[in-house]
């Protein structure tokens, strides 16, 4: 996996096997985990099972790791979109941003953007 930080803008670039998207899933669903990182800026995921609500995203810069915290709900929430992206056949990204009235996402999070195995852009309509 690799986690690319551009802490101008407070975001997250996230790139993964399909392997790699569902062990942090499998982590979100646990309420707990660590995953190293080997490429990016970020060492590593920390999953932390809270009382909520809703999902904090947020960059330990100290010790370089992506700590979501959160409770099951949203955790979930996550971790199907994370199964979706690592299984979606056609390639594509997913932008996780706050906004007003988000479902889970609470405000101050940082913005992931998580891409598909296959690579950021559909491949729909493209001819070889």
């Amino acid at each position: 996996m690799k986690l690319s930080w551009d802490s101008r803008y407070g975001e997250v670039d996230v790139e993964g096997r399909a392997e790699e998207l569902t062990a942090l899933a499998l982590a979100l669903e646990a309420g707990e985990g660590h995953l190293t990182v080997e490429e990016g800026e970020l060492t590593g995921v920390e999953v932390v099972g809270t009382d909520g609500p809703g999902v904090v995203i947020r960059v330990d810069a100290g010790r370089r790791v992506l700590v979501v915290l959160g409770d099951a709900d949203g955790r979930e929430l996550l971790a199907e979109g994370l199964r979706e992206m690592a299984s979606a056949d056609d390639g594509g990204h997913w932008h996780i941003d706050h906004h007003p009235g988000h479902a889970w996402l609470v405000e101050g999070s940082v913005a992931l953007v998580v891409n598909s195995p296959l690579g950021g852009m559909p491949l729909r309509g493209k001819r070889s």
